[in-house]
C-alpha cells in the first residue's frame, strides 16, 4: 500500500508541478501564440509531455524518501484533497471547457474571449490555481515524501511568477476592467464570505 501511495504522490506531483511552467511558456508568449496559423498545442502539448518526462528523470531516485512514516497525515491529505476538487468544480461555473484550456490566450478572437468575475471568481481571481496547490499539498501531507515537498515548492515559485505574467496578460487584454477586478479581488487566497 505504501509505495502505490508514493508512486501515485510522486506521479501526480510531477505531472502538477509542471503546470505553471506550461502556462508560464504561454503567458509569456500570448502574442506569437496567437499569431501561429495553425494551433499551438500542436508545439505546446509536446513540450509540457516533456516537461513532465524530465520532472520524472530528475525526481526519480527520491521517489521513496519520506519525512515521515505516519497514517494521521492523511486526514488533512483527504480534507485538502476535497478543497482542491470543490475548487476545481466550482471554476468551472461561467467558465467554459476552451476557457479552462487557455483556447482565449492563444487563439486570435476567440468567442469566449471575457473576464469572468462570477462565481467563485467574485472572491478568488485563480481558484484552479488554489486547487492545484491544494492537491499538491494533499499528496506531500499524505504521502510525507520529501520529492512531492519539493516539488510543491517548485510550483509554489514557479507559479508565483505564472500569476504575475497571466495578470499583465490579463490587463493587456481586458484594460480597466480586469484592473479594477485585480483590485477587489485577491490572486490566491479567497476573500470572505
Amino acid at each position: 500500500m505504501t509505495n502505490l501511495l508514493y508512486t501515485w504522490g510522486w506521479a501526480f506531483c510531477f505531472a502538477y508541478s509542471t503546470i505553471p511552467s506550461f502556462w508560464l511558456i504561454i503567458h509569456t508568449r500570448a502574442d506569437y501564440w496567437r499569431a501561429r496559423r495553425t494551433s499551438p498545442y500542436r508545439i505546446l502539448i509536446p513540450i509540457w509531455l516533456a516537461m513532465w518526462f524530465i520532472a520524472a528523470i530528475v525526481t526519480a531516485p527520491w521517489r521513496h524518501v519520506a519525512l515521515y512514516q505516519a497514517r494521521w497525515p492523511l486526514i488533512p491529505a483527504v480534507i485538502l484533497l476535497a478543497i482542491g476538487i470543490e475548487l476545481y468544480l466550482r471554476s468551472r461555473v461561467d467558465f467554459s471547457p476552451k476557457q479552462l484550456g487557455g483556447l482565449p490566450e492563444v487563439r486570435p478572437d476567440h468567442p469566449e474571449t471575457r473576464l469572468v468575475t462570477t462565481g467563485i471568481r467574485s472572491r478568488i481571481r485563480h481558484p484552479v490555481y488554489l486547487g492545484h496547490l491544494c492537491e499538491m499539498l494533499a499528496w506531500s501531507l499524505g504521502t510525507g515524501l520529501v520529492v512531492c515537498y519539493a516539488l510543491t515548492a517548485f510550483a509554489l515559485l514557479s507559479g508565483a511568477l505564472m500569476i504575475q505574467r497571466e495578470d499583465a496578460e490579463l490587463e493587456t487584454r481586458f484594460g480597466d476592467a480586469f484592473r479594477a477586478y485585480r483590485e477587489q479581488v485577491p490572486a490566491i487566497l479567497p476573500r470572505p464570505l
